[in-house]
Order: C-alpha cells, then structure tokens, then sequence
C-alpha cells in the first residue's frame, strides 16, 4: 500500500514539473534536445507509470475502491505518457495541455484520498 501510495505521490509532483517546463520552455522560446532531455526524462516516468499501474490494478481488484476503475487508469496513462512529452515542446497548445494535467491530478488525488481512507479504516 505504501508503495502505491508513494508512486501516486511522485505521479503528482511530476504533473507539477510537467506545468512548470511547459511553462519555462514557452518563456525561453527554445526547442529540448530530444535524445538528451526529452527521452531519459520520458523513459523515467513510462517506467514509473508501468509499475504503478500494476500495482494499482492489482489494488483496485483486492479493495475494489469507489470512484475508481480500471478505465480511469488507463486514460491517465495514455494522457500522462502524452503530457510527459508534450511538455518540453513550446508549441503545445496550452490550454489541452493544461487540461490534461488538471484531471490527471484529480484522478490522482482521487486515489490517494482512497488510498488514506483505507489506512483509517483499518487503523
């Protein structure tokens, strides 16, 4: 539990880095190297994103938590691994972009108050 508690954690924060590159690419008007910044970063988090959703589809079969399904796992990986990239190119349109890490993290979030409510539950 800890473990999916602390990658959903990480998941967060790397939304986070995610708006503020965005953000700082957009003002240093400037493109990433792709194979120096762009793929090391991108394959650091797939890796993280692949080990947490096994251990979140395993959670989700054992716990059967409310608010939250399978279907809405796989959209936040195929949206995450998007931002992920999209995030170091000046061109990406910002207001999708934005939005995009705004449900991430709501999902997110979603998880870990479930994850907490379950911690109390059994404390």
């Amino acid at each position: 539990m800890t473990s999916i508690k602390s990658s959903t954690e990480r998941l967060l924060s790397v939304c986070e880095e995610c708006l503020e590159r965005h953000a700082e690419m957009r003002r240093l008007d400037r493109e990433p190297d792709f194979f120096n910044e762009v793929k090391p970063y991108s394959d650091e988090q797939f890796e993280l994103l692949n080990t947490w959703k096994e251990e979140i589809e395993t959670w989700i079969r054992r716990e059967g938590p409310k608010y939250i399904h399978m279907q809405q796992i796989l959209a936040l990986d195929d949206m995450m691994r998007q931002f992920i990239v999209q995030s170091f190119y000046q061109k990406t349109g910002k207001k999708r972009f934005v939005q995009s890490i705004q449900s991430a993290r709501y999902t997110l979030q979603t998880i870990l108050n479930a994850i907490e409510e379950r911690e109390e539950d059994r404390s």
